[in-house]
């Protein structure tokens, strides 16, 4: 039965291997797997040229083939007589494809060993199911209902986040809003918005939604797995079958240091999120030309995600990356009057905590009780804060102070110090929870310390 190639979108997912045939002059057959056949147009596909040097040899002596895909959701076949047509090793289809293999490449220390070579255009000469493939219901079993890909919900969703976005008072409103809309509507379960730390090219978790933990303060360097990535090349990704990917990433690695390359690799990066998903999509949050951050989605369901949400949820992230750069606008507001207290006087209580704070100098990085608590500028907005308690007694503080002060090292536009207190108050509540950081107003917060500090300089790093 023949089938229009537009209705296979869920066999280039990639979720089960494809196969591709293919013969020499002489007729002598050779059979590959492939870890991409990309969606071209109705007429055409692009297979991934990685390390099949046998199967290039016979599209170059015979451009005929034969590719063999799965329905991850039917379990149904389909075979596609294709006729190798170009290669192409630069632009928009290129780019595509290569995405997602240097995502991989990267999360398994694999980049520029583990990455595409060519994407191989075929035109495709017929494409039809494999007629008895599946073995047919026994009588009296009910069908499975297939729901066909596409949006259901995306007006409600664009609704319900726009107007979120739009109300929000404060970042980490917006960020926590945002991300429980996704779950309300779509099912999302497990989400991260993680903003650039250009000073460091670093992305930092400071809002999640789904985890056990927050997560909060987890980093992923540019260039990095799914998230660096997208980050580093300004376009939203979509990866399924992601444990199989890894594991054959992993593989490839295995045996390019078996073969004595070991040491081209670099180690494998531990990223944040589920050790298990199955599926992952991220998306730049991007102003005009500037990226802001990353909106990173996953789930261990290997369905999760269609190829429509990948150009919706762009949608979305950019209601977000307009709504966080609203929220990050320096605040026009007077420099607080302090009430001096001496710092010694909140440990009224003879049981009440004494913390040991260490401040690194070489790398702005803060322990607290010998374990580490926050690094980089929001280390550094910390040591001042404790400074000022301790030596001054000062408990209330003004965003404008801190961007004024230029030991700080922020930026002199779009310094995202919001998104830096928030990431050191919830690093406090998860490590130190007797010393919190509170808002009081806009631009405005106080310090509270609920026992003793001892603060210690050093000049390591």
């Amino acid at each position: 039965m023949r089938v229009p190639l537009e209705s296979l979108s869920r066999c280039f997912q990639g979720l089960v291997p494809s196969f591709f045939a293919t013969c020499d002059r002489n007729g002598v057959p050779n059979v590959t797997f492939l870890s991409q056949v990309h969606y071209v147009d109705p007429r055409h596909v692009a297979v991934s040229c990685q390390f099949f040097n046998k199967t290039r040899r016979n599209l170059d002596q015979n451009p005929y083939g034969a590719l063999e895909l799965y329905d991850p959701v039917t379990s149904e076949a389909f075979r596609l007589e294709v006729r190798y047509v170009r290669s192409e090793t630069g632009g928009p289809l290129f780019d595509a494809m290569a995405l997602r293999i240097e995502a991989i490449a990267s999360h398994t220390g694999m980049s520029g060993i583990f990455r595409l070579r060519s994407a191989d255009v075929c035109e495709v000469l017929s494409a039809e199911r494999l007629d008895g493939w599946l073995l047919e219901a026994r009588t009296g079993r009910e069908e499975v209902e297939v729901v066909a890909d596409g949006p259901l919900t995306e007006l409600r969703a664009l609704n319900i986040v726009s107007s979120r976005v739009n109300r929000a008072r404060d970042l980490e409103g917006l960020l926590a809003d945002a991300l429980a809309a996704l779950d309300e509507v779509f099912r999302f379960r497990h989400s991260m918005v993680l903003l650039l730390e250009e000073p460091c090219h670093t992305l930092v978790a400071i809002a999640s939604h789904g985890y056990g933990e927050s997560g909060v303060g987890a980093e992923v360097p540019l260039g990095a797995g799914l998230i660096g990535t997208v980050a580093e090349k300004r376009v939203p990704l979509l990866l399924t079958g992601v444990d199989a990917q890894l594991r054959y990433g992993r593989a490839i690695r295995e045996g390019v240091r078996r073969a004595g390359g070991g040491g081209t690799l670099r180690p494998e990066i531990p990223l944040p999120g589920l050790p298990d998903a199955e599926t992952q999509i991220a998306l730049p949050l991007l102003v005009e030309d500037r990226l802001l951050g990353v909106l990173a989605l996953e789930s261990r369901d290997a369905h999760a995600f269609a190829y429509w949400h990948e150009g919706f949820l762009s949608v979305l992230a950019n209601q977000i990356a307009i709504g966080i750069d609203r929220l990050t606008e320096p605040e026009e507001e007077a420099p607080a009057i302090e009430r001096t207290v001496p710092a010694e006087a909140t440990a009224s209580s003879p049981t009440a905590a004494r913390r040991s704070f260490v401040y690194y100098k070489g790398d702005d990085c803060v322990f607290v009780d010998g374990e580490y608590l926050v690094r980089n500028v929001p280390g550094k907005i910390l040591w001042k804060l404790l400074t000022a308690w301790k030596r001054e007694g000062r408990r209330e503080f003004t965003n404008r102070e801190l961007r004024l002060d230029a030991s700080l090292g922020l930026p002199a536009y779009k310094d995202n110090l919001e998104s830096r207190l928030i990431l050191l108050r919830k690093r406090l509540e998860e490590r130190c929870s007797d010393v919190r950081i509170v808002p009081i107003r806009r631009g405005r917060f106080a310090l509270e310390v609920a026992g003793s500090v001892a603060l210690e300089e050093r000049d390591g790093g």
